[in-house]
């Protein structure tokens, strides 16, 4: 496997994740990892975490992202 074929795939695993589960320290929270890559290596990454809120004080029915 290359390089770019176990980002993709790490990428893949994130990607088909049940969100709706996922927490940090107890607090449901999204997480988005974006990666540059560069001659079949990460050459950068970057990431965003955030807390959802609680279902009922959505403004809309498409969550956070």
């Amino acid at each position: 496997m290359t390089n770019i074929e176990k980002a993709l795939a790490l990428i893949n695993t994130f990607a088909t994740g049940d969100t709706e589960k996922a927490t940090f320290g107890g607090v449901p929270t999204t997480y988005y990892d974006l990666f540059r890559v560069e001659n079949g290596f990460i050459a950068e990454h970057w990431d965003v975490m955030e807390t959802l809120a609680a279902k009922e004080t959505w403004q809309n029915q498409n969550g956070k992202f």
